[in-house]
C-alpha cells in the first residue's frame, strides 16, 4: 500500500498532463437544417470582428477553418450558403501544490543527516508550488446564409499555448477537432 501511496502524485501529474493535451469538444445543430444542402462557405466578417483575440490568432483559425472545410469538399464562395462565424473565451487557470508529505518526506526539519535541522528526512515542509495556464474556448458557428438563423455550432476546450509554433498546431488541432463533428449525423 506504501508503494502505490508512493507513485499517486506521478500518476496525478500523468492524468493532468494527459488532459492538458487534448481538446474537449462538444457540439449543438437544428435538427430541421438540410446540411447536405449546404456546398458553399462564406467568412461572417460581423461576427468575426467581435472575437476577443489578436488579428493573427483570428486569421490562423479562420485559415484552419477554411483548410478543414475545403477538405470536407466545400467551396469558398461570394454568395454562400454557409456564413462561418467564430467567437472565443479564456480563463486563467491557477493550480496551488502543497508538497508537504509530513513525517518521512524529504525537506527542511526534522533531523537531518548532519543532526539538528537542517536537509534530510524528517519532519518535511515545503513551499507550494504554483502553475498558471490558460484554458480557451472556440465556438464555431455555422449559420445558414439565406436564413440568417445559426444551423450548427461546435465548440471547442483546452488548454492553450503562448509559444507561437505551438499556438499555431494549437489552433489547428482545436478547428480540426471540432469540425470533425460536422456534418451532424442524423439518427431517423
Amino acid at each position: 500500500m506504501k508503494k502505490i501511496l508512493k507513485f499517486l502524485p506521478l500518476l496525478a501529474l500523468l492524468v493532468i498532463v494527459s488532459s492538458c493535451s487534448s481538446v474537449r469538444v462538444a457540439t449543438d445543430y437544428d435538427k430541421k437544417a438540410d446540411f447536405n444542402s449546404y456546398k458553399t462557405f462564406a467568412f461572417f466578417k460581423t461576427g468575426i470582428d467581435k472575437a476577443e483575440i489578436s488579428d493573427l490568432d483570428k486569421r490562423r483559425i479562420l485559415r484552419a477553418i477554411e483548410a478543414e472545410l475545403l477538405a470536407k469538399g466545400f467551396t469558398k464562395s461570394d454568395n454562400p450558403d454557409l456564413l462561418i462565424s467564430l467567437f472565443t473565451k479564456s480563463n486563467q487557470r491557477v493550480d496551488v501544490y502543497n508538497n508537504y508529505w509530513g513525517m518521512g518526506a524529504w525537506g527542511w526539519g526534522g533531523f537531518g543527516p548532519w543532526g539538528g535541522f537542517g536537509p534530510g528526512w524528517g519532519w518535511g515542509w515545503n513551499q507550494p508550488s504554483v502553475s498558471t495556464s490558460t484554458q480557451g474556448v472556440l465556438y464555431i458557428d455555422l449559420i445558414d446564409a439565406n436564413k440568417k438563423e445559426l444551423v450548427w455550432q461546435g465548440m471547442g476546450t483546452g488548454f492553450l499555448s503562448q509559444n507561437m509554433e505551438q499556438k499555431e498546431e494549437r489552433i489547428k488541432e482545436f478547428v480540426s477537432k471540432i469540425l470533425e463533428k460536422y456534418p451532424p449525423e442524423i439518427k431517423k
